[in-house]
């Protein structure tokens, strides 16, 4: 790190986002009093992460992995059970407040109650890792990429949860790298790349920057080989994802419509046909291309 600094408000979800080994985790592990840091310091509710460190923990709910540190034989419940002792929850407020999370992460409703944890999905780990960080009703929520790898619709409950906890008073930090995640949950973001945060302002904010640069999509129908070199032609970004294929590009504001007609007339000349052509909205990617040094589209 390089004198990452930042703050968290109550009530809000932050995403620290970048790429991998940008910092975020480390980030991560110097707040939650993992790591000691060289220099500066870092304060959770006021509580310095080092001097204070037991403090610092005590205010906090971490969820660092979606698979660590749950035993592999016992249930979802009995996992709560053990950790909710070991931080000092006692019956019956404990039992009350596993059923509580049970519920709010759907995890009895799925059988994740009753199941053991070497049986579960990784949806339903990362619901179980949300609710272990929940035990104590936590001021501060810090999540490490809580839906890495999770299919869509256990992702879209994890990403609620967090709203959620939000909307209670809670600070949330996120640590991603999925850029349309953290689009749509978080209210201010910060991109860390090579151990610095490079830009950090809201969503909106940020989309501002790249103002000058319009992003325009084409949705194409031809010969792959005809498609891949139209799209080199027009140093667009080719994108095959999805049941349609198409080629992401960038204008000057107010060039947008000439861009796609000049575009238009290559795609005739090359033997592709252009289904759609539309002006897009700035994206957190395109943030990202424009300020942190991403791979460049031209």
């Amino acid at each position: 790190l390089r004198g990452v600094s930042f703050h968290v408000d109550w009530g809000e979800v932050y995403c620290l986002l970048g790429p991998n080994g940008a910092g975020k985790t480390t980030t991560v592990r110097v707040i939650t009093t993992l790591l000691l840091p060289d220099k500066g310091r870092a304060l959770v509710a006021g509580y310095d992460c080092v001097r204070e460190a037991v403090k610092a923990r005590s205010v906090l709910g971490v969820m660092l992995s979606v698979e660590r540190g749950f035993f592999w034989k016992l249930t979802g419940r009995e996992n709560l059970r053990y950790f909710g002792m070991l931080y000092g929850l006692e019956s019956p407020r404990l039992e009350e407040r596993i059923e509580e999370l049970l519920e709010i992460t759907g995890l009895k409703e799925l059988g994740g109650d009753e199941k053991r944890f070497e049986d579960m999905s990784l949806g339903m780990r990362a619901r179980l890792g949300i609710a272990r960080a929940l035990l104590r009703d936590p001021q501060v929520l810090v999540l490490d990429e809580p839906t890495l790898g999770l299919d869509p619709m256990s992702a879209r409950k994890i990403r609620a949860l967090l709203r959620d906890q939000a909307g209670r008073g809670k600070a949330v930090l996120v640590t991603t790298h999925n850029m349309v995640e953290a689009e749509k949950i978080c209210d201010r973001v910060g991109i860390i790349v090579d151990g610095r945060i490079v830009v950090e302002g809201s969503v909106a904010e940020l989309k501002s920057r790249v103002k000058r640069r319009v992003p325009l999509t084409l949705t194409v129908k031809g010969d792959r080989g005809e498609v891949e070199e139209l799209a080199r032609r027009l140093g667009g970004l080719l994108d095959t994802s999805g049941d349609k294929t198409r080629i992401r590009l960038l204008a000057e504001p107010g060039r947008e419509y000439d861009v796609i007609e000049a575009a238009i007339r290559t795609a005739r000349s090359s033997g592709v046909r252009v289904l759609e052509a539309r002006v897009e909205e700035p994206t957190l990617e395109d943030v990202f291309i424009e300020v942190a040094g991403g791979e460049k589209w031209r």
